[in-house]
């Protein structure tokens, strides 16, 4: 199955930066095919805790502190869609924090 991440990505930014969504797809790689691990539980302290760990200190160089804000800034933006998917929350994060010309 394939996935337009940049059309979900597009419900709430209006410019796409596709060699950041690539390489956003290509740091998540198998975890995309898992049925649960394509999606971000926002409200989830460990899922989160897994977010700030393991996408935005390690890929975006941020602290915890920046990251978790970040996160949570996201969730309220994505707050009407039930299944939030993990590039579409990864790119937003990068997008908030100004940190996508690390991804491209």
């Amino acid at each position: 199955m394939s996935t337009d991440y940049a059309a979900d990505i597009r419900k709430y930014t209006a410019k796409v930066d596709d060699k950041a969504v690539a390489s956003i797809v290509k740091f998540c790689g198998i975890a995309l095919r898992g049925a649960d691990s394509q999606w971000v539980s926002v409200t989830d302290p460990a899922e989160v805790k897994r977010v700030v760990d393991g996408f935005c200190t390690k890929k975006l160089g941020l602290d915890a502190k920046a990251a978790e804000a970040a996160v949570k800034a996201v969730g309220d933006k994505m707050k009407a869609d039930r299944t939030k998917h993990r590039v579409t929350v990864y790119y937003l994060i990068a997008e908030n924090t100004g940190t996508l010309g690390k991804l491209a």
